[in-house]
């Protein structure tokens, strides 16, 4: 039997539900309320993602946003020519910042992530504010910016998906929570075009479409509305066959859960416990409302619920998967914090502050050896090659491509995606029959048709080195040649290439 909670906390539960008894906010200045705390989080998402500036690259998935990018400002053609199992918005956002900033930095999707960051913090704090009162926005966009560092700096301070994404999400929780169920549609679409996990939000969305006073038809008709037509238009542009093999059909083997199931449950129980120090300024409070009332935010349950089961699809629990689950745990802090006495506000944002200065320590004195290992690479690669040949980099960093400038013989940026590695896998499930359906005939073509100057070998021993694929052994035995090793990577030379390109 639960412990009686004190009268404070009896008379003060029915202050938290979501949808209903909300505190009403002050009507005559809400432009001076919004002028007062957007500074202030706009200084603290600044100062939280400073840290990201200090390298250029976080980690592979920027390197392959960025390889997409500049093919795709060449000519390339999304899902033909440039490919991943991911949906077009970041790769798109990439190209236009390129195209407006030059593609030699990723500074410019740095400040991109600096104001994603913001917006999801407003949008939460403005859902806080709406159910609960003025004190309890603010410390909701704070709380969020404090622990959305929480993670290992590769994961948290990366411009990648998930950043991307969480704006849209928040956003269509507030949107939902107002009623309008046209702009939340919209919202989730564009959650979804980010990275598909982005659709868990549609759950809450739903709950509240439910609870809301409007006939139900017409709010998930609103609602289907405004995620059906972004998603048909996107996928219309880049041709709907394409679009839903690389964003949801392509990708079975890569989300199945046999080969490295310790490596992987360890991986999730690390990441898990790192959020976990990252968010213990907001554990307590959700814990000790659970012990002792109802919170009535049924929503935010649901999207909490569904989030983690984003983190959980496809086995492989990456830690840039967990940013999906701050959002709706900062709204139930936020809430929990409601009932709870006032100095317990001032000891989760205490909590919080800590944690995230400590994270920021991480960020900052965190050494980045495989990206200094591609910065060698791109170095000798460079090196032995002129801007205008052509280079297949066998490995699992397409950020080489990138650093080096120099174009991708194939479409497929990583061995991954013609092995299965890509998904950290290193069981039975790595191999030419483990790729992407239909894949390696077309990367049989494209050697064949432009063969690469150069090929670097950077399996360094894992399971898809090119002695353990029959198609590209055979490929190297009968056109190229050893001629380095730098840094455990095995250079290739093409046996017909003239002698000046030669070193």
């Amino acid at each position: 039997m639960l412990a009686e909670p004190p009268p404070s906390l009896r008379s003060a539960t029915t202050s938290i539900p979501a949808a209903k008894g909300r505190r009403p906010t002050d009507p005559r200045a809400p432009e001076g309320y919004w002028r007062r705390l957007l500074p202030v989080l706009a200084v603290l998402a600044l100062l939280t993602r400073l840290p990201s500036f200090r390298h250029p690259l976080w980690s592979p998935d920027e390197g392959y946003l960025a390889v997409q990018a500049r093919l795709l400002a060449s000519g390339g053609t999304l899902y033909t020519t440039v490919v991943d199992r991911k949906p077009p918005l970041l790769p798109w956002l990439y190209e236009a910042a390129f195209a407006v900033c030059g593609d030699g930095s990723l500074g410019p999707l740095r400040l991109a992530a600096i104001a994603a960051q913001l917006l999801t913090a407003l949008a939460l704090a403005s859902t806080a504010r709406r159910r609960w009162g003025d004190g309890a926005g603010r410390a909701a966009g704070v709380l969020y910016l404090l622990v959305s560092v929480g993670l290992n700096p590769e994961d948290a301070q990366a411009a990648t998906f998930e950043v991307f994404m969480l704006p849209f999400t928040a956003a269509a929780v507030r949107c939902a929570d107002r009623g309008h169920f046209t702009r939340a549609g919209l919202a989730v679409a564009g959650a979804c075009l980010t990275k598909q996990t982005g659709g868990a939000v549609l759950l809450p969305v739903l709950w509240l479409a439910w609870h809301h006073p409007r006939p139900l038809r017409t709010s998930l008709l609103r609602t289907g509305v405004g995620l059906a037509a972004p998603v048909l238009a996107v996928a219309l542009s880049t041709g709907p066959s394409r679009f839903l093999f690389w964003t949801v059909t392509g990708s079975a083997a890569y989300a199945s859960f046999t080969g490295s199931e310790l490596h992987v449950l360890a991986r999730g129980l690390t990441n898990t416990l790192i959020l976990a120090a990252g968010c213990a300024g907001l554990l307590p409070p959700v814990v000790r409302v659970l012990r002792i009332a109802r919170t009535g935010a049924g929503d935010l349950w649901l999207w909490l619920i569904a989030s983690a089961g984003a983190v959980l699809l496809g086995f492989h629990f990456f830690g840039h998967y967990y940013l999906q689950l701050i959002p709706p745990l900062v709204l139930l802090a936020t809430g929990a914090l409601q009932i709870l006495p006032a100095p317990r506000l001032t000891s989760a944002l205490s909590t919080c502050a800590c944690a995230c200065a400590l994270f920021l320590v991480w960020g900052v004195l965190a050494p980045r050896p495989e990206l200094a290992h591609s910065e060698r690479l791109a170095a000798a690669v460079e090196a032995r090659t002129t801007p205008t040949e052509r280079v297949l980099v066998w490995g699992i960093h397409p950020e080489t491509y990138w650093l080096a400038r120099r174009a991708p013989a194939s479409r497929y940026l990583t061995a991954g995606l013609l092995t299965n590695y890509s998904g950290g896998r290193d069981g039975p499930q790595v191999g030419e029959k483990y790729g992407v359906d239909g894949a390696w005939p077309v990367f049989r073509t494209e050697l064949a048709d432009r063969p690469p100057a150069l090929v670097v070998d950077d399996s360094r021993g894992k399971p898809f080195a090119p002695d353990r694929l029959p198609t590209l052994r055979r490929f190297l035995a009968a056109r190229y040649e050893r001629s380095a090793v730098v840094d455990g990577a095995v250079f290739y030379v093409r046996a017909d290439r003239p002698s000046p390109g030669r070193t």
